[in-house]
């Protein structure tokens, strides 16, 4: 479904894990500023409101997009986290940039969740202009922010209560 069809920060919290004693660090770009302060407002609230304590959010600040996924391993390998949101927004621009930037640390992301056991969340916006970037950071389209905040929380959800299971899986 597309963000047009659905707000962003239109989420169901009355499910979410009680966030006090959770971990959150948030990894985010300064290119795109104006946008990616946004999403980082979009998040603090989310988590706040879960109530996940100030003290127990850390953010890191990189370059660009592409910087992400090493802030992410960084922040992982060197703190308590429960999950790193990555923040970011790439804006289509008049070469196939975009497209590079995209894909690497997308990938870079999805790799570094697997291997760390760690959710580490895609919050990067991929648009094709400043219009569209406006209306998913807080505009029209709600906040992808927020929406990256709480898929951290409902993924930290999910590892605990999977690996709390009993359940065995066949081997």
């Amino acid at each position: 479904m597309s963000s047009k069809d659905k707000g962003l920060s239109n989420v169901d919290n009355t499910d979410l894990p009680d966030g006090k004693d959770l971990h959150i660090h948030i990894a985010i770009s300064n290119w795109n500023a104006e946008i990616t302060d946004a999403l980082l407002q979009g998040s603090l609230d989310q988590l706040k409101a879960a109530g996940v304590q100030e003290e127990n959010i850390e953010i890191a600040r990189v370059p660009g997009s592409f910087e992400l996924p090493f802030a992410a391993k960084t922040l992982i390998k060197s703190r308590k986290t429960d999950a790193v949101l990555c923040l970011g927004c790439v804006i289509k621009g008049e070469t196939q940039h975009d497209e590079y930037i995209n894909h690497a640390v997308a990938t870079a992301i999805t790799t570094l969740s697997l291997t760390s056991d760690i959710p580490v969340i895609f919050g990067v916006l991929t648009v094709n202009d400043m219009q569209q970037a406006l209306d998913r950071s807080g505009g029209k389209y709600g906040n992808k922010g927020t929406e990256a905040a709480h898929t951290a929380l409902k993924m930290i959800q999910m590892k605990d209560q999977l690996s709390t299971s009993k359940k065995n899986i066949g081997f």
